[in-house]
């Protein structure tokens, strides 16, 4: 059985970044997307896939995330889903209007109770799919979010936005808005930052190979490879020259209302493990510093 769900999947982030070029550089070169539209202070990066963009780059003194943009589903009614939005807690931010970033659209912006900003699109323009390359991200898989309030997050998601709760661990909590396991992962943290961005890969080798390509551009692994429990995706974790926490992940677990939320309980490790396989090796302390430090702005 199957959720029908006002928002279809998560589209794109925006970050700011001290050098657009580099930036750019970095993640076309060593990470795998590509640049569809570079100008003044901006720039615009898609995956393999669809979307018309997964990261957009704006120019700043300091790294930062500025919003992170969902797609609504085609018969969603963006004027009921921002009243959802706002009587779940959101502030709203301007009107619905037409998009001015690259792909278009129509949508709207929301701050949640926290100062984070959440962008919603319709009918923004796809794009064709490119050459995968065997190596390259589709689309991003998730964005895991820091919060000082789990509980207080996780009903914004439901309420407001029509997201369901997948699973819960000690320290996390896992919704989805589309049969993938999670879109959204919301972590117990002293502050309400990023954590990390999530970019999906086909299958594991893609990300393995991807890994490699960081590797050999000298950027260290920051925890990985291994396989999550909630959600059963591999991964492999990296800090990117500008601090942010970026992960290249496959294979996550593909759900419908029939699967059973899990608790902490469900979600154990023997000593020593910080995945399923029990390879993974600790997270680097620069990975760990790195996942609390990226501010929304």
């Amino acid at each position: 059985m199957a959720s029908q769900f006002p928002i279809s999947g998560l589209r794109s982030v925006e970050l700011i970044v001290p050098d657009i070029a580099a930036a750019v550089a970095f993640y076309t070169r060593s990470w795998g997307l590509h640049a569809v539209e570079v100008g003044a202070g901006v720039a615009y990066l898609r995956a393999s896939g669809t979307d018309p963009y997964v990261v957009k780059l704006s120019g700043g003194p300091s790294a930062g995330i500025v919003s992170v943009t969902f797609r609504a589903a085609e018969d969603a009614d963006l004027h009921q889903l921002r009243e959802r939005m706002t009587k779940a807690g959101g502030s709203p931010i301007g009107e619905i209007e037409a998009i001015a970033d690259h792909g278009g659209g129509t949508g709207f912006s929301v701050r949640d109770a926290a100062g984070r900003c959440y962008r919603v699109v319709q009918g923004d323009m796809p794009s064709e799919p490119v050459d995968a390359e065997g190596d390259r991200p589709d689309r991003l898989a998730h964005v895991n979010i820091n919060t000082t309030d789990l509980e207080r997050d996780i009903r914004f998601f439901e309420d407001g936005l029509g997201f369901k709760l997948t699973d819960r661990s000690k320290m996390m909590g896992f919704v989805r808005t589309n049969s993938d396991h999670h879109a959204i992962v919301l972590a117990i943290a002293p502050v309400d930052t990023l954590n990390h961005i999530a970019f999906n890969h086909d299958d594991w080798e893609s990300v393995m190979k991807a890994a490699g390509r960081m590797c050999d551009g000298g950027f260290p692994i920051g925890w990985g490879p291994g396989r999550h429990g909630p959600g059963d995706n591999v991964f492999t974790y990296f800090v990117d020259p500008f601090g942010i926490v970026i992960e290249h992940t496959a294979e996550v677990l593909v759900v419908d209302d029939d699967y059973r939320v899990g608790g902490p309980e469900d979600w154990v490790w023997p000593p020593g493990r910080t995945d399923q396989w029990g390879i993974a090796p600790p997270k680097t302390e620069e990975c760990k510093k790195a996942q609390l430090a990226i501010p929304f702005l």
